[in-house]
């Protein structure tokens, strides 16, 4: 008989560490594009970042990569959980 597999689970992972592996890729995703478009507005030759978007893009980064690296920590913490339970037998 075919196998009934859980809508939840895609390929051994569970819903909760999808969302986190999206939480952390637009997060970096965010910060990295941010990062460049100082660096390009550094290029092209801005030299008032106090106005306009710029304080905003200068922030994003500062902010961001350390949100990554929590939601990296909580991704780790949320597989090892699973993963325990996966082996112990008590899934929920």
């Amino acid at each position: 008989m075919a196998e009934i597999k859980d809508p939840t689970v895609s390929g051994g992972v569970h819903r909760t560490e999808r969302v986190l592996v999206s939480m952390i890729a637009a997060v970096v995703g965010l910060s990295v594009l941010a990062f460049l478009a100082r660096i390009v507005g550094t290029l092209v030759g801005v030299s008032n970042y106090t106005a306009g978007v710029w304080p905003a893009v200068t922030v994003l980064p500062l902010v961001g990569f350390p949100i990554a690296i929590l939601l990296i920590i909580a991704f780790v913490v949320a597989t090892v959980v699973r993963r325990g339970r996966e082996t112990r037998g008590t899934t929920r």
